[in-house]
C-alpha cells in the first residue's frame, strides 16, 4: 500500500470526524451567550468578520471583536478595576475602550445591582462623608448606614447635607426596625431619629469612621487631594453602588 494512499485515507477519516457546520480549524464554536455548541455561520458583519448564530438562543456573535467593549467579560473587568480605585481614564486605557463607553457601562452595571436584604432588629451606624462635583465650592455628601456586626453597607444616598438626604437612609432603617442607631453629634439626627433608638456616644461610630478612611484611600475620586474628582452625581452614585454591593 503506497504512502500517498495511506495519507489520503487518514485525511478523509479526520474530515469525517470533524464534520460540523460551525468549525474553525477543527474546533467547535461555542455560543458566547448560552455556551452551547449548536452554532452555525450566519453571514459577515459590515467590517467583513465572520458572524455566527446559535440555534438554541437564536443570538448572533463574532469570535474576535474589533472594539474591545463588545468582548465577553469586559463588564467584570470594569467592576474589578472600579473597586480597586482606578479612575475613568485609567480604566479606559487598561481596557482599551473609550471613556464615554466606560461611563455608560458603569451606570448600566449599577442599575442591575439590587439593594441587599436588610435584617430586622440590628444595630446600625450612620455617618456622612464630604466630597465635591466639578469644583470644591459644589460640595456633595455621601450618607450611608453600616450594620455594626457584619460591617456591610445597607443603604446610602448622595446629595446635599439636608434632612431630605439624611431621611432617605434613615427611612430604610425605620423599615428594618433598627434596635439602635449610632450617629455623631450632627443636630439634624435628633429630629429624624426616634429617641428610643438614637444613641450618641464617644467611640460609638468607630466602625463607620474607619470605613470612611477606607473609602478615601480606595476610591481615587474621594481622595482629599486629587485631580480625579467626580463630575457627575449619577456616575458617583453608580460607582458607590458597585463598590458597596458587589
Amino acid at each position: 500500500m503506497s504512502t500517498l494512499f495511506i495519507f489520503k485515507a487518514l485525511k478523509s477519516h479526520k474530515m469525517k470526524e470533524n464534520t460540523t457546520s460551525c468549525c474553525r480549524f477543527g474546533v467547535i464554536i461555542k455560543c458566547k451567550h448560552c455556551n452551547e455548541k449548536n452554532c452555525i455561520k450566519n453571514g459577515k458583519t459590515s467590517n467583513n468578520k465572520q458572524q455566527y448564530k446559535c440555534k438554541d438562543c437564536q443570538k448572533r456573535f463574532v469570535l474576535d471583536y474589533t472594539y474591545q467593549a463588545y468582548n465577553s467579560g469586559i463588564n467584570q473587568q470594569i467592576i474589578v478595576l472600579t473597586k480597586e480605585g482606578l479612575g475613568i481614564r485609567s480604566t479606559a486605557r487598561v481596557l482599551n475602550i473609550s471613556t464615554t463607553t466606560l461611563l455608560k457601562r458603569i451606570v448600566s452595571i449599577a442599575q442591575n445591582i439590587p439593594q441587599p436584604v436588610i435584617s430586622k432588629g440590628r444595630i446600625y451606624e450612620v455617618d456622612e462623608i464630604c466630597t465635591f462635583l466639578k469644583r470644591k465650592s459644589r460640595k456633595i455628601w455621601i450618607v450611608y448606614a453600616l450594620e455594626r456586626v457584619t460591617k456591610s453597607v445597607v443603604s446610602f444616598y448622595v446629595g446635599r447635607r439636608t434632612n431630605k438626604t439624611l431621611n432617605v437612609v434613615l427611612k430604610t432603617l425605620r423599615f428594618a426596625e433598627a434596635k439602635h442607631i449610632f450617629t455623631d453629634g450632627l443636630k439634624n439626627y435628633k429630629y429624624l431619629i426616634s429617641k428610643a433608638v438614637h444613641k450618641v456616644k464617644q467611640y460609638a461610630t468607630n466602625h463607620i469612621e474607619r470605613n470612611n478612611l477606607t473609602l478615601r484611600i480606595r476610591l481615587k475620586r474621594l481622595n482629599r487631594r486629587t485631580i480625579c474628582f467626580s463630575r457627575s452625581i449619577s456616575v458617583l452614585a453608580a460607582i458607590l453602588r458597585i463598590y458597596f454591593w458587589i
